[in-house]
């Protein structure tokens, strides 16, 4: 198994990535910018995605935890999308997928059921 403090590293930096590229998404800086935000942004997801599974080991499927905070990284990474399409105003798309990710990192710490 790998390190555990590396694991926790990836995850961390993937969860600063994707917020990094939301906040430039959002913000909608010009078209060439906007791709490498994207991609930034979808590198950052499937690092966040496989660290968290590689910090688990092997889910147990009794614990429930885990599968919200998925459905949480869902959201974000549809957040760009709803930014694009104008689905929410900037600032309310920007506060929501910080309350997403607070909601995440409280069940990834805690563990509450």
């Amino acid at each position: 198994m790998p390190d555990p403090n590396l694991l926790k590293t990836l995850h961390i930096a993937g969860a600063l990535g994707v917020f990094s590229a939301m906040g430039a998404i959002v913000l909608g800086v010009q078209e060439s910018q906007r791709k490498v935000a994207s991609m930034l942004h979808g590198v950052s997801l499937l690092l966040l995605f496989l660290a968290g599974f590689a910090i688990l080991g092997k889910p147990l499927m009794h614990i429930h935890y885990w599968k919200v905070k998925i459905v949480l990284w869902l959201f974000l990474g549809v957040a760009p999308v709803l930014a694009r399409k104008k689905v929410l105003p900037a600032p309310a798309l920007l506060v929501v997928t910080l309350l997403v990710g607070i909601l995440a990192a409280y069940l990834g710490v805690k563990k509450p059921f």
